[in-house]
Order: structure tokens, then C-alpha cells, then sequence
């Protein structure tokens, strides 16, 4: 085994692959831009390495600085985490390249698999079942708009390297091709440094069902059961479960010999992740993850085996330790909620960076809690906006609901909006308790409550109708929704509030279109003079790793637009204004 490992990430998955470290006795360096030198990984490791300022580009993608702070420490392996060089077969030869090991599997399997296309190829090999795509990377939109004549619409364009639901985008019709591809390809590229994307039909009543394999040096490939990641915006998982409810034992074991199949003809070694469509009866290989997975946590809940040490164990060169069988049996039900720094209002999911002030995670029976943060630090807009992820498990899917659902509603993250109020909503529906689901079923089918702010110390709710009681303490101060306030400062802080009424969602249109959120612009649609539809599309703001599609809110006419692609901004940066009609 290993007596010092550097992990080239941050966030959530360095802390967890730290935790077992540590637990086998293995020192752990961490690296780090300047804006995470206080972050949560860089404390928890042992030792780490600044890898400086800058975009992910300049530290966390930058092959040669990471192998030469793992050669500086004296780290004989290099674990990559999931995201940012997780599937980059450069980056696995670079560091073979310099006498060390990548915890992960070979280059040429990653290449193979890690491409999407090359995937395709290597499935229709292994005699694995696909839906229709193009055999190749697309060069243009052109080629996208002959896929979808020859096979008809929805179809995906998807990026050739890398997943996460980045650079991915769902087209409904023959006239979004052009704005689609284009954002794929931006998307992409930013997220995995490589902006090549690829077509296939997209199914639009399908779930997404995933099989977790493990192989060794010694010819050994076991299928550690399937997990159900259905619940998904922005093509991105909300909410996994372990095992997939629903499936029949044929579908169940024909899903697993095929990751078997597909993985032993690859010679696949560590830990990886085959992704399937599930529609009826039947299934479609979609890609394979060639990385440890964010949802592991629900299949090591209910096999009971710690995923993050077997990859430590078989890039050590040693077999599996797992019992003999190809597919293992697994035992209850675990589910998953990711815990996000996104704002959810009216069902969209915007993401919210900022400083958390305080968190604290439920305990109790069945509780697991894999986090990035602590209170008191910053979520940066520049990095993915996963907090942390809170897994519940029980002897059956119910319970496991249950408690989670629970849960969700002890947890406290104050500071930032998070995702925790509308996925306890999610799991506790009707269609998702009966699993009547498909990957589209959030966003087309499932109407998310905005949460209500919490009611002050002052506040009162009489069917309805919200009144502010004047109190005041023995100190002098006014109570507020944000904390204590003197007296003279209430009136300056807009504290106060109508004396009865109900509580308005935003004010009037006055004209303006600002940024919600800090991040880079990377698409202007208009220019002062243009005449303009409500909901049409006007710039995209590029925050967190996401797109996000900034629209007009109502009919009107352009008279200024201060701002250029490239340009950062600010929350509440004016980005436009215009004339309402």
C-alpha cells in the first residue's frame, strides 16, 4: 500500500478520499488555487501545495504543476477525484510518465471509455445495447441538424469528454441546433478543456440506471449492483438510490453482465460506472464514467464496501478484497440527496456562491454525511456548487425515504440557499415514492414550492396575511430577519415592513436586466436598438461550471447593454436596459 497519496482535487471528494486514507494509514497532500487556500481539503490533508491564482486552468488543469507537487512531496500516487483531470488519459500517462501511479485505470482505457464515442464503438463490440448516435465527434451544428433529420427529434448533443451533465444540451427541434451546439461546445470546453461533442437520440421517457464495477490487475471485474439517478436538471443528478427500485431480476443481472462484458473488454482496472437508459424493458448503454462516482455513497451503503479503498488497494496492485461472485449482493436501500449552493425559485436552479455561516448536519440511525464546507467558509463561484451530499439507509426503499426526508428538514445551511427544501419535496411526491419517473420528469412534470423565508421574531401569519409586532428587547434592539439591529439602524437596513399583506416574490419590472449571480459573460444575444420578446433569450452568464440563460422578462426595446463577452460580473451588475412596451 501506499505511505503518501496526492489527491488533484478539491471540495467534497478530496475530504472523502482523505477520510480513508487516513483510515489505512496513508499520508495525503492536497493542492489548491489561492482562492481555496482556507478551504476544507487543504485543512484536512496532511500536507498541501498552492498551486497559485488563477482560473482551474492555471492550478486544479494543470498537468504539469500537479505532477510536479506530487514529485516535490514525495507522494508515490496521484488519486484525481471525479471532474476537473478525473478522466483525462493525458494527465494519467503524465503521471505514469513520472514514475508514479494514477489511482485510477489505464490511459488507454480511460481514452477508450473516458471518449464518448469511443465508448459507442467499444459497447457495439462487447455486443451492448445502444441508442442511435453519431459514430463520431461532429465537427458543427450541421452535423447535428443531419442526425436529426435522418433519426427525428429530441435528440442529444453531448460532450465527447467528460460528464456531470456538462456540455449537454437537449434539442427539441431543428431551430435550437445552432444555439444548442454552440453552448455545448462552450460548456465543454471550459468544464473539461476539450470542446468535441456528439449526437444521439434522445429517449424521452427513459430512466437513468447506472452499474458500479470494480476491476483488478488479475483479471477480476465485479459488478457491485445498480443505483437509479433519475431525478436530474440541466442533465445533471439531483437525487441517486441504491439499488434501482423497480427493475426485474432479468433486467437487473442483463444490465450487469453487460458493464461485466464491456469493462473485461477493455481490460478495465479500478473503480468505474456504466450508464444506462432504461425504457420498458429495455436498456440502452449511454456512457461509462472512468472515475469514482459523486453517488458511490449509496452503493457502499448497501454492499457494505468502502469503493475508495479498493481503488487504493488495486492501483497498489493488489486483488480485490471482496467476496468471490461477479455481482455481489447488496442489502436494504440507500438514497442520496446532493446538497447544492443553488437559489430554486419558480424550479430554476440558479447557482448562489457565498459565505456559509453556519452548518450543521443531522445525526441519527442511517445518517452519512460527505461535505466540502464547514461553517464559516465561502462557497466560490468558481468552482462546482456541491456543498455536500446527505445519504439515508434503511432495510427498504420507504424507510430510507423516510429518514432522509427528515433529515433534509434538521439540516442547516444558513448564509446560502440550497437545494435541501426542494429535494425534500421531490422525494416525498406521490410519483417519486411509486417511482413513475423519467430523467425529464423534474423539469417537465413536477412543480417545486418556492420555500417562504422564515417569519422574524416580529412577524405573525393570520390566514395568510403576514403583520410585524413591534418588539423590542431589554437591550433596545429590533429583531430582524438577518439578526439583531439598533433602532436607528432598522429604518436604513429596510427592516421594516408593511403593517399586513402578503409577501411580494420581486417588485415591479423597472427596466433593468441584472446579473443574479457573480460569474463570466459568455454570450451576448442583443445589442442596443433590438427589439425584444419576453422569455427571449439575452445573455448567458457562466457561473459554477453552468450555463445560465438570462431572458428577457417582458417585450421591449433595447437602449443599453454595458457589458461584452469575457467579462466578469458581479451579483447585481447591470447587464441591460430597455424599454418595456
Amino acid at each position: 500500500m501506499f505511505g503518501k497519496i496526492l489527491i488533484a482535487n478539491r471540495g467534497e471528494i478530496a475530504v472523502r478520499v482523505m477520510r480513508t486514507a487516513k483510515q489505512l494509514g496513508i499520508k495525503t497532500v492536497a493542492i489548491h488555487s489561492a482562492a481555496d487556500v482556507k478551504a476544507l481539503h487543504v485543512r484536512t490533508a496532511d500536507e498541501a501545495v498552492d498551486l497559485g491564482p488563477g482560473p482551474a486552468s492555471a492550478n486544479y488543469l494543470n498537468i504539469g504543476a500537479i505532477v510536479a507537487a506530487a514529485k516535490a512531496t514525495g507522494a508515490e500516487a496521484i488519486h484525481p477525484g471525479y471532474g476537473f483531470l478525473a478522466e483525462n488519459a493525458d494527465f494519467a500517462q503524465a503521471v505514469a510518465d513520472a514514475g508514479l501511479v494514477f489511482i485510477g485505470p489505464s490511459p488507454a482505457a480511460i481514452a477508450t471509455m473516458g471518449e464518448k464515442v469511443a465508448a459507442r464503438a467499444v459497447a457495439v463490440a462487447a455486443d451492448v445495447p445502444l441508442a442511435p448516435g453519431t459514430g463520431d465527434s461532429i465537427p458543427d451544428a450541421a452535423a447535428a441538424i443531419a442526425f436529426g433529420r435522418e433519426y427525428g427529434y429530441p435528440i442529444l448533443i453531448k460532450a465527447a469528454f467528460g460528464g456531470g451533465g456538462r456540455g449537454m444540451r437537449r434539442v427539441g427541434e431543428e431551430s435550437e441546433v445552432e444555439e444548442a451546439f454552440a453552448s455545448a461546445v462552450r460548456e465543454a470546453t471550459a468544464a473539461f478543456g476539450n470542446g468535441a461533442v456528439y449526437v444521439e437520440r434522445y429517449l424521452d421517457a427513459a430512466r437513468h440506471v447506472e452499474v458500479q464495477v470494480l476491476g483488478d490487475a488479475h483479471g477480476r471485474v465485479v459488478a457491485l449492483g445498480d443505483r437509479d439517478c433519475s431525478v436530474q436538471r440541466r442533465h445533471q443528478k439531483l437525487v441517486e438510490e441504491a439499488p434501482a427500485p423497480g427493475l426485474t431480476s432479468e433486467m437487473r443481472h442483463a444490465m450487469a453482465d453487460a458493464a461485466i462484458r464491456l469493462a473485461k473488454h477493455v481490460d478495465y482496472t479500478g473503480v468505474g460506472t456504466l450508464e444506462f437508459l432504461v425504457e420498458g424493458d429495455k436498456f440502452y448503454f449511454l456512457e461509462m464514467n472512468t472515475r469514482v462516482q459523486v453517488e458511490h455513497p449509496v452503493t457502499e451503503a448497501v454492499t457494505g464496501i468502502d469503493i475508495v479503498a479498493e481503488q487504493l488497494r488495486v492501483a497498489a496492485g493488489e486483488p480485490l478484497s471482496l467476496p468471490e461472485g461477479d455481482m455481489l449482493p447488496t442489502s436494504g436501500a440507500a438514497i442520496e440527496a446532493r446538497i447544492n449552493a443553488e437559489a430554486v425559485e419558480g424550479g430554476v436552479f440558479r447557482p448562489a456562491p457565498g459565505p456559509i455561516d453556519r452548518l450543521v448536519v443531522p445525526g441519527g440511525e442511517g445518517l452519512r454525511w460527505d461535505g466540502g464546507y464547514e461553517s464559516g467558509d465561502t462557497v466560490s463561484p468558481d468552482y462546482d456548487s456541491l456543498v455536500g451530499k446527505l445519504i439515508a439507509v434503511g432495510p427498504d426503499r420507504k424507510t430510507a425515504i423516510d429518514r432522509l426526508h427528515a433529515a433534509l428538514g434538521r439540516l442547516v445551511v444558513d448564509g446560502i440557499p440550497t437545494t435541501a427544501n426542494a429535494i425534500g419535496q421531490i422525494i416525498d411526491s406521490a410519483d417519486f415514492r411509486a417511482m413513475t419517473i423519467s430523467t425529464n420528469w423534474l423539469e417537465r412534470s413536477f412543480t417545486i414550492q418556492d420555500e417562504e423565508p422564515p417569519l422574524g421574531r416580529d412577524e405573525v401569519e393570520v390566514v395568510g396575511r403576514y403583520y410585524r409586532i413591534p418588539y423590542f428587547s431589554e437591550h433596545a434592539t429590533t429583531v430582524t430577519r438577518s439578526g439583531p439591529v439598533a433602532p436607528e439602524a432598522a429604518a436604513a437596513s429596510g427592516a421594516s415592513r408593511p403593517s399586513a399583506g402578503r409577501r411580494s416574490k420581486q417588485g415591479a419590472f423597472d427596466g433593468t436586466i441584472k446579473a443574479k449571480m457573480q460569474g463570466t459573460i459568455v454570450k451576448v444575444g442583443v445589442a442596443p436598438g433590438d427589439a425584444v420578446t419576453a422569455g427571449q433569450q439575452l445573455f448567458v452568464l457562466e457561473a459554477m461550471k453552468m450555463e445560465n440563460p438570462i431572458v428577457a422578462p417582458a417585450d421591449g426595446t433595447v437602449a443599453e447593454v454595458p457589458v461584452a463577452v469575457g467579462q466578469p460580473v458581479a451579483p447585481g451588475a447591470l447587464l441591460a436596459v430597455y424599454q418595456a412596451a
